[in-house]
């Protein structure tokens, strides 16, 4: 019995009690340490690989609309050119009516028209300078001032004058000439005030054009 008695080891103490839970503690944080770090990725690694994969979503989006967009341009264009023709197609043909409604209303299309060939323009002139009804040239007339910036249309009003019988369109196209500044009408202008069947009242307007002008 004495034998078997010394064969049993001797009791474990205090001391490596503490050393086994320290050693189970520390394992218990490192595992939870680890749990930690798989739940949080590395931002710094991946925020760039996003943005480049986000960078590529979007050329490619951008890539296949500016390639559609061409073509959507031109069906546009080609849808707007239409429209303008078919005006003046319709303008042109009201002018040639025998109704003054008709041809006032022609007139205004123009309104509604942010570009106009030369065609219409020069049919506005010929409005201008030689339609019976004096509402007709001045709706003609107002037309017109949208296309001042034109060289060819401004030396077109510039001609008008001396075709004007109207005291009214007389008086239109001096306010114009000088809202324009355009100093080659004033010849034109004194040549109103020689005639002698022009009124006193005009030919003072007139001759303040003129001195505007000079």
């Amino acid at each position: 019995d004495e034998q078997i008695a010394s064969l049993v080891g001797p009791a474990p103490s205090i001391k490596l009690d503490d050393q086994f839970y320290s050693m189970l503690a520390e394992e218990k944080r490192k595992q939870k340490s680890r749990a930690v770090a798989f739940a949080w990725p590395d931002w710094n690694i991946l925020l760039p690989r996003l943005a480049f994969a986000s960078v590529l979503l979007i050329a490619g989006f951008g890539a296949g609309y500016l390639l559609e967009r061409p073509a959507e341009e031109a069906q546009v264009k080609g849808l707007t050119q239409e429209i303008r023709n078919l005006k003046e197609m319709v303008m042109l043909s009201l002018l040639e009516k025998e109704s003054t409604t008709d041809r006032l209303r022609a007139v205004s299309l123009t309104s509604n028209m942010d570009q106009v060939s030369q065609k219409v323009t020069q049919a506005l002139i010929q409005t201008l300078n030689d339609d019976e009804n004096v509402n007709v040239r001045l709706a003609a007339l107002e037309a017109l001032k949208a296309f001042v910036r034109d060289n060819h249309v401004r030396a077109e009003l510039v001609r008008s004058i001396s075709k004007q019988d109207s005291p009214m369109v007389q008086l239109e196209l001096a306010a114009l000439m000088v809202a324009i500044q355009e100093k080659k009408s004033v010849k034109a202008l004194q040549k109103i005030l020689e005639n002698e069947r022009t009124p006193k009242e005009v030919k003072t307007k007139i001759k303040e054009s003129i001195r505007v002008l000079i």
